[in-house]
């Protein structure tokens, strides 16, 4: 079996190749505008499953299993993008900091047959940082890829999160442990 990936984040590419599975890489152009009153929740899922259908029928082997996926950072009811700049950037992680949101991953996995999608979540609890510490993470390493401003893999993640619960690598983009048992489910279907 081999996972066509349809994702440009680095993280999400380096943990489905440390799966063990043969993967090969696209890029798939989509929509992301997500329709007023989509619940935050649903809102990672409802993007993986259109980058899926985005993708054509051709390209799924009989031995592939297209796999594709989006992060959501929610914090008191809304969602937290990617910044566009320093300024949203800080804005963000001062929102986050000495509190908790929850992060979702929304997974789509396609095969000629079948579509299957899940939704994971995890709470995150930052500890209060202060101004130059958010500064200095910022300026560092420059987080506007990132879902609500920060890699928890990264310094912020190591000085500032105080506990998760759930997945960390969900977190991080992809709900490794949650998709390898998918995978096994589809793979025995």
């Amino acid at each position: 079996m081999k996972l066509l990936l349809a994702s440009q984040s680095p993280r999400r590419r380096q943990l489905l190749g440390e799966l063990g599975y043969p993967v090969e890489f696209i890029s798939l152009g989509v929509d992301e505008h997500v329709p007023a009153g989509t619940p935050a929740a649903d809102t990672a899922e409802l993007l993986a499953c259109r980058k899926a259908s985005a993708c054509p029928a051709e390209m799924i082997g009989d031995d592939t299993i297209l796999v594709t996926a989006d992060t959501v950072v929610v914090h008191k009811g809304s969602v937290l993008g990617k910044p566009a700049n320093r300024d949203e950037a800080l804005a963000m992680l001062r929102s986050l900091s000495g509190d908790s949101h929850e992060v979702f991953t929304g997974v789509c996995l396609r095969t000629h047959d079948d579509t299957l999608s899940f939704t994971e979540r995890t709470e995150v609890f930052f500890a209060p940082l202060s101004e130059e510490e958010l500064a200095y993470y910022v300026d560092h390493y420059r987080p506007y890829d990132k879902a609500g401003a920060y890699g928890i893999q990264e310094w912020i993640g190591m000085v500032g999160v105080n506990r998760i619960d759930g997945c960390f690598y969900n977190v991080m983009g992809l709900p490794v442990a949650r998709l390898y048992k998918e995978l096994k489910k589809l793979r025995q279907a």
